[in-house]
């Protein structure tokens, strides 16, 4: 059982880490054949939608980055005040990247679908990571776990996404914009379920 929680804890973290540095690509290569090979060009020339996206992206990549660590129980006995240092720069990085994902949420491609997947995905973790950042105030550590386990199981969607969405492309012959109205709710959503069943395990 051991080895097994070792195998999965280091997924978990190669997972989050790997995907954490994808928006780095964003800044050195071609990207216009990816996501945003999707978005018109009007779209991709706005400079709000434009400014949106990379602090979703880029943010939301150092969520993932910093975010793993907080579930490590050696890091918060040996190092506590690096476990509060990580855990403001994910409440900040959290906030700020899903209050704009929320925005370029209106504009997703595949129509209301993909809107209201993407949108009930922000609007979720930013709920979450509140709950998190006011249970921690209240000095309430064990909610304020809890709370930070669901933030954190949203924050990996952006993990899900990209394993999905290949999948049901490459692997099921699916087109982009139907995979892509799914994977909207998918990358999310058994994210939850899987978090609510460590909380309830572990709590």
């Amino acid at each position: 059982m051991n080895f097994i929680r070792k195998i999965i804890w280091f997924l978990f973290v190669f997972l989050a880490i790997g995907i954490g540095l994808y928006p780095l690509l964003y800044s050195f290569l071609d990207m216009s054949q990816g996501l945003l090979g999707s978005k018109s060009p009007e779209l991709q020339a706005n400079v709000i939608w434009n400014t949106a996206f990379r602090l979703h992206i880029f943010l939301g990549g150092l969520t993932l980055l910093v975010g793993w660590s907080q579930f490590s129980k050696k890091l918060r006995t040996a190092r506590l005040s690096l476990h509060r240092t990580l855990g403001k720069i994910y409440l900040i990085s959290a906030f700020i990247s899903g209050v704009s994902g929320l925005y370029i949420a209106f504009f997703a491609t595949g129509g209301l679908v993909a809107q209201w997947g993407f949108g009930f995905l922000a609007v979720s973790w930013l709920s979450t990571t509140f709950m998190a950042y006011s249970k921690i105030k209240a000095l309430d550590i064990v909610s304020h776990q809890q709370w930070m386990t669901r933030s954190y199981a949203l924050a990996f969607a952006a993990v899900m996404l990209r394993v999905y969405l290949p999948f049901m492309q490459a692997g099921l012959g699916m087109e982009f914009i139907d995979a892509y109205r799914i994977v909207a709710w998918i990358c999310w959503v058994p994210n939850l379920l899987v978090a609510e069943w460590i909380i309830r395990s572990n709590y």
